[in-house]
This record gives C-alpha cells, structure tokens and sequence, in this order.
C-alpha cells in the first residue's frame, strides 16, 4: 500500500519543474509531499463528521449550473469544455495550430469548485435524516491574472459538503470553524477570519439582500491575505433548485472547502520553504 511521505527532502538533482504557461505551476517533489500530507490533514474533519469519500464528476452541465445562477453569479471564471469541429480536426491534420482552427460548444464546463458536481449528483434525491460527502477535485478559473500557488488556472479544492436540516447545516459550518482554527494554530499558520462577498446565488435577488444582513460564506484569509479555506451556508438554496429533501422537506446545505495548493503556499510563507514546512507537519501528525 502506498504511503505519501513526508519525511524525505527531493533528492538534489531533480530536474527544474517549469510553468508552461499562466496559471499552471508544477509541484515539485516537497511541494508534492506537502500538498499530499495537508489533504490527509483536512480529511480529518471528513472522518471526524462522518462524511464519506466519493469522486465527484469530471465535467459539469451548463445547463444544471444555469439553475443553480452559476452564470448570473460567475460568468468571468467559468471554463468551457470544447470540442474541435470537423473542419477544425481536418485543419490539425493538415499542420494548423490549434489555436486557428475551430472549436464546438459541448454544453459542458470544467468544474470551478467542487461541491457543484456533488449537488447536481444529488438533484432529486431525499437524503433521510442528512447526508455529509468530502472530495477533492481539481477545479479551474479564468482570471484576470494568475500569481504563484495564490491564483492558478487549475487547483485542487477538499471540500465537505452536508445536507439536511438547517441546525445540522450550522452545526456542521460550526465543526469546521472549530477543525479550521485548531489546525491552523497547530501548524502556526495564521489566519484571520472574514465574511466574503462571493453568494451561490444571483447578487440581485433577494438572497442577496439577506446576504448584506446575515452573511454567509466566511474565508479563512492568511497573512497575505490570500483566502485558503472558506465555511459556506447556502440555506435551503440547492434543496429548492435541486429538488433535494430531507425526511420530505427541502433540504438545507452547507460546505467547507480547502485550497490545497494555497494551504502549500500559507505554509511556505509561514516556515520559510516547503521542506521547514514538512518539517513542522511532522511535529503535528507526531
């Protein structure tokens, strides 16, 4: 059975991993390491609320996030999956660069987070006294700008999702703050706590203007300000959308989500590189 190790430094002639492009950086070999042992930190809380282990999908309707006000919310990030038309194929075939020839809409997107193919996984399903799920995906947004581990075209984002009652949707936000602040002060990365502007639903609407009241996403921001990790209330939003119910009534949602690749990037800024930053991981797993 494989392990992911954290203990051993990358060995000193490992080829220079370089960026092919904005937005795409590559994980060396304590990077890596780091990364791998951060995300079996954060399944703690899965394991700690129950919440078993899937793999959502790779590839999400645009119709479902239509429903869901993805695009009123969020029509700058999103990342259509493309096919090249037939013309287009003929065009590669003959030596032209991908970048000239044509592209068909699929009607799908690459995901922007991952609890998005969770809940559409779940439209029309009665989840009983409530249902917890954790996954980690890789999700993608176009930026305006792209800065080291901070921004990236694509990352990887561990959330835990629950559905069911309102009490246990808040109990559930209310783990995780108290997971998310103890583990932080474990690995001595600090972090301030604010609530965020970014609601799942269209900003115009009433939601919204319940928003300004009672807010409901908070971020975990790091010393540079970079958000890592963010507790998410939707209300009964998705239940309503989706058709989720919880013993016959419509279900309330909530979500926790890590940054993996920020969280790398949190404790490098905190301990100096990725190998002091090992280091200190080890002291905590003991």
């Amino acid at each position: 059975m494989t392990t992911h190790a954290t203990s051993s430094a990358p060995p000193s002639d490992t080829a220079a991993l370089r960026q092919p492009g904005p937005g795409l950086v590559p994980l060396g070999p304590a990077r890596t390491a780091l990364f791998h042992a951060l995300d079996d930190l954060f399944t703690q809380l899965a394991a700690q609320v129950e919440a078993p282990a899937v793999v959502g999908p790779p590839l999400l309707p645009a119709e479902g996030l239509a429903r869901l006000d993805y695009f009123r919310n969020f029509p700058h990030l999103g990342v259509s999956a493309g096919r090249f038309t037939e013309e287009g194929i003929d065009g590669l075939a003959a030596g032209s660069a991908p970048a000239d020839v044509s592209l068909a809409a699929t009607g799908y997107m690459l995901p922007s987070a991952t609890c998005y193919g969770l809940l559409l996984s779940l439209e029309g399903q009665e989840v009983g006294a409530g249902q917890r799920l954790t996954s980690v995906g890789r999700c993608f947004r176009n930026e305006t700008h792209y800065d080291g581990l901070r921004r990236l075209w694509g990352f990887h984002m561990r959330e835990v999702i629950y559905l069911g009652t309102s009490q246990g949707a808040a109990e559930h936000l209310a783990a995780s703050k108290e997971f998310i602040t103890a583990l932080a002060a474990d690995l001595g990365v600090e972090l301030s706590y604010e609530p965020a502007n970014d609601p799942f639903y269209d900003k115009t609407g009433s939601r919204a203007k319940l928003m300004a009241l009672d807010p409901v996403k908070y971020e975990f921001l790091a010393q540079d300000g970079t958000a890592i990790a963010s507790v998410n209330r939707h209300r009964n939003f998705f239940g309503e959308r989706l058709g989720i119910t919880t013993e016959g009534a419509t279900a309330h949602s909530s979500c926790t989500a890590f940054g993996v690749e920020r969280w790398v990037h949190a404790m490098e800024l905190t301990h100096g590189s990725a190998e002091s930053a090992l280091a200190r991981l080890r002291d905590v797993r003991g």
